[in-house]
């Protein structure tokens, strides 16, 4: 199976785990084998792929590199087109352990992350603090595909390096999850799927797993949709960066994965445009998904007793902050808002069994509820 030809329509593409297998795999066979190595096969939990070699070089009798390009697919990925080099040294395994007697290692092969390979700063990831950002399947299947190729009483020494690595990180949420200094290595099957809902849930799922690692626990955690509501939560609550977790859109599904991890209470924190969406019952706040707010703020304002000709300029508006001006000059912004919040954490607790603090903020940075 070819997934990583540049020239066919590609619905199916790499991860990076397996570009970096394949050029691990090409810069060891320079160093074994007199060969041409246009592509290389490499196993992965998916199936058995072969993978193209942008080029390679056997730097001397034991010291090979190649590079790797995770060529585009289907999907809108930071990651696409980034070229992955892998620089291969063999040693004797005898002498290796007596000069490095201190890493009590019985590996045969030994991966370490270079340039643009961030390195892990904070608990709660599948990598420990201080190592290298490659993810344990992807660093398993380099060393499986190494494996079968190493000669007898020697030791891989392999280096995975990203040249723009540091600077295509700046566009993850790496440096939020104490990845710092360039991307992950990362994929369980090795196969990235276009689903980058799927991906970008992934890496949101994350920051709960670093606030646990880091020690924060029930009730001290805040949830916000995005950047927006972050910067705004760090400048009124008195939080640090790591208790603050970023939704997106999928506000119903970092609730249910908080619950599986035991949190039973949260903050909620942002802008009403946003969260007023899940006094609706609607917990995916994507626009083309569901909208009503417009909806739902005239329905809970004509419950606190406004006049029909104010529920029908409500419902007439474009924008909520539209709509909280004329509540406001009705006197009822208080009354709807805190109404609208009561129904934000009912429905949270019934479709979750979250308890649920909401703040809601308007674009200035006003809370309207109390």
């Amino acid at each position: 199976m070819n997934l990583n030809n540049q020239k066919t329509s590609i619905y199916y593409g790499l991860t990076t785990g397996s570009i970096a297998t394949a050029a691990s795999l090409a810069a060891l066979k320079s160093i074994l084998y007199d060969e041409n190595l246009n592509f290389v096969e490499i196993f992965t939990p998916f199936d058995k792929i072969n993978v193209d070699i942008h080029s390679f070089d056997k730097i001397n009798e034991n010291k090979g590199r190649a590079i790797a390009i995770k060529y585009p697919y289907n999907d809108p990925d930071v990651t696409v087109n980034v070229k992955i080099v892998a620089t291969v040294e063999l040693m004797e395994k005898d002498l290796y352990l007596k000069e490095n007697s201190k890493e009590n290692t019985s590996e045969d092969i030994i991966i370490i992350g270079g340039e643009g390979v961030g390195k892990v700063t904070k608990s709660g990831l599948q990598v420990p603090p201080g190592k290298s950002a490659i993810n344990p399947a992807p660093a398993g299947m380099i060393k499986e595909n190494l494996a079968n190729h190493l000669p007898t009483g020697k030791i891989a020494k392999v280096e995975i390096s990203v040249p723009e690595g540091e600077k295509i990180a700046k566009k993850t949420m790496n440096n939020r999850l104490g990845i710092i200094g360039g991307i992950s290595i990362l994929g369980t099957t090795g196969i990235a799927r276009p689903m980058s809902s799927k991906a970008y849930k992934e890496s949101l799922l994350c920051q709960i797993d670093v606030a646990i690692g880091e020690g924060y626990r029930n009730d001290s955690l805040v949830f916000v949709p995005g950047n927006i509501g972050e910067k705004l939560a760090l400048e009124k609550l008195n939080v640090e960066k790591d208790q603050i977790i970023q939704m997106g859109n999928f506000v119903g599904f970092m609730f249910e994965e908080a619950k599986k991890r035991g949190i039973n209470k949260l903050t909620l924190f942002g802008h009403i445009g946003k969260l007023v969406k899940l006094a609706g019952g609607i917990f995916n706040t994507k626009h083309s998904i569901a909208d009503g707010r417009r909806e739902i703020i005239a329905a809970h304002s004509a419950l606190c007793g406004a006049s029909r000709q104010t529920v029908q300029k409500i419902f007439k508006s474009k924008t909520t902050e539209d709509m909280l001006a004329i509540l406001k000059d009705n006197n009822l912004d208080l009354d709807v808002f805190n109404s609208i919040s009561l129904a934000i954490k009912k429905n949270s607790l019934e479709s979750f069994d979250i308890d649920i603090d909401i703040i809601l903020m308007d674009m200035k940075g006003n809370q309207l509820n109390f």
